[in-house]
Order: C-alpha cells, then sequence, then structure tokens
C-alpha cells in the first residue's frame, strides 16, 4: 500500500490553497500501478475519498488530468468512450482515437469495464449513437478480435490489396464493406504486406485512395486504422499536432494522448513529432497544460 504517497496527497490538500507542484510531483513519477491503489489507500487511511477530495479542491485542465492519472488506463478509456457518446454531440473522433490504435486485450478489458460502469455493453452504446458503414467500422473495432498472426502470407496479401483496389479505385462508387472486412479483422504484420502491395500494384498509397473513396467520418476511421496500423506513434504525434494548432488548444485530447501513452510510447511519440514537424513536442505544448502535462509526459517516458 502506498501510505507515504498518500500522505503527501493529504498535506498537499489540506489548510488553505492546494499545492498543485506536491500534486503533479507525485504523481508524475508515478507509474498507473503505482497510482491506482493509492485511492483505497487514502480511504484506509483518512476515512475520506481521495476522488472525491481531488474534484473538490483541483479545478479546470488540472483537475481533468490529475483525474485521468488516478484510473487505470482500461478504466480511463472507457470513461473517454462514454464521454464521447454520452455528452452533447457525439465526440467521433475520441471513439476512433482509441478503438483504432488499442489491441485486442485492451479493448476487451475496455468492454468489460465499460458494461460494469455504464450497465449497457460499448457496442450497444455505439450502435445507439451513429449510423451507416461509420457504425460498422466502430463495431468491428471494438470486438477486439483482429487475428494477431505474426506470420505473413504474401499471396494472400497480394489478394487482399487486389480487392481493396477493385472496391475503390478499380470501379464506380466503393464497396465500403470490402475495405471494413479487411482493414479490421486482418492481422497488423499481414496489413502491411497489403499496403506494400497496394502501392506496388496502383502505384498509390491506400491512404490517398481512402481519402479519394471515402468521406466523413468513414474516411476518417479508416484512415486512423491505416496510419496506427502502419506507425502508431506517428498517428499520435499527428493528432497532438493537430490538437495544438490553430484556434483554440483541444485540451481534453492532449490529457487523453499524454495519460494514455506516457507508459506505451511517449518516447517514440516524440520522436516522431520532432521528425515530422521540426520541432520539439516540448515546445509546442500550450501554456495552460505546460507544466503538469510536461511532468506527465517526460518523467514516465
Amino acid at each position: 500500500m502506498s501510505y507515504p504517497d498518500v500522505e503527501v496527497l493529504r498535506k498537499a490538500m489540506k489548510g488553505f490553497g492546494t499545492d498543485e507542484n506536491a500534486i503533479i510531483e507525485l504523481l508524475g513519477n508515478r507509474s498507473s500501478r503505482q497510482r491506482v491503489p493509492m485511492v483505497r489507500a487514502y480511504k484506509t487511511t483518512y476515512g475520506k475519498d481521495l476522488i472525491h477530495d481531488l474534484k473538490s479542491e483541483l479545478t479546470g485542465n488540472f483537475e481533468q488530468l490529475v483525474l485521468a492519472m488516478m484510473k487505470s488506463p482500461a478504466e480511463y478509456d472507457a470513461y473517454e468512450l462514454h464521454q464521447a457518446i454520452a455528452g452533447a454531440g457525439t465526440d467521433e473522433a475520441c471513439l476512433i482515437e482509441i478503438l483504432s490504435s488499442r489491441n485486442n486485450a485492451e479493448i476487451r478489458e475496455i468492454n468489460q469495464l465499460y458494461k460494469a460502469e455504464y450497465k449497457k455493453t460499448l457496442e450497444d452504446a455505439i450502435m445507439h449513437d451513429t449510423s451507416g458503414h461509420f457504425r460498422r467500422l466502430l463495431v468491428s473495432l471494438c470486438q477486439g478480435n483482429r487475428d494477431e498472426r505474426e506470420a505473413v502470407d504474401i499471396a494472400m496479401a497480394k489478394q487482399d490489396a487486389q480487392k481493396l483496389y477493385a472496391a475503390g479505385e478499380n470501379k464506380v462508387g466503393t464497396d465500403e464493406s470490402q475495405f471494413n472486412a479487411i482493414l479490421c479483422a486482418r492481422s497488423k504484420p499481414h496489413l502491411r504486406q497489403v499496403f506494400h502491395e497496394y502501392q506496388q500494384m496502383c502505384g498509390k498509397d491506400i491512404e490517398k485512395s481512402i481519402c479519394r473513396e471515402l468521406s466523413g467520418d468513414l474516411e476518417s476511421g479508416m484512415l486512423a486504422v491505416v496510419k496506427c496500423i502502419k506507425n502508431t506513434p506517428g498517428y499520435f504525434a499527428e493528432r497532438l499536432h493537430k490538437a495544438m494548432k490553430g484556434a483554440g488548444t483541444k485540451d481534453r485530447t492532449l490529457i487523453r494522448i499524454m495519460v494514455t501513452r506516457s507508459e506505451m510510447d511517449m518516447l517514440d511519440i516524440r520522436q516522431e513529432y520532432l521528425r515530422n514537424y521540426g520541432k520539439s513536442l516540448y515546445t509546442d505544448i500550450s501554456v495552460s497544460l505546460h507544466t503538469c502535462l510536461l511532468t506527465v509526459c517526460y518523467t514516465r517516458a
């Protein structure tokens, strides 16, 4: 149990004002496995609910960040998916980001926690809130049932590349179901070979073909799947860059990516960011989130 840590948290929240620096210094230097048990240790020690105390003491983006850090990765993903569906309007980008980037085991755990917490399945929530081929894409992804074999059959990869070409560039209209069947079910090593064969066969990158053949949320979703299969850190670097680009920083997106990737591939994301945009992620993080997010990002990576 993390009793010394909860003493630090309690001290930071006692008295007049809150010592935010002490809170983020502690939480930023603990892994998710170390942070989550603090909730029980805090209640054991003080007879109070840590999450309630944090909510009462913190505000704004800092509150969002700290509360995110107190959840397990799967709990936080389930929470974000619920917010994306249940909030005012659907946050399609959040649904796409989480479901296209998590592996089978992660998605299955998210499904279990979602049903336990919100008394309905994630699939039912998606079915109720989305429609058309975009809904079918999300339902396919939320099964957590992608082929996980590492071996690649070149002949089958060529067949799949031909099927994608026949479903899009080589016909009038687009057979969205064929794109869905291949991109959501095949293994990642297989799909990387498919994308290579596609390029060799028709001289076009699969991403450009998707942009030509699809539109709207379905286009965004299919592109995210392809980008995650090609280079997951590169996908998240792009998401971070877009979140900080233009008028208004998308703070929720920044927090979600920083927290969920901090113990996964943040170092790779930082390298991709520097390579693709010519400056460090450190430089671009907005002033409002600067201190707390940098602590999370750079102490755990």
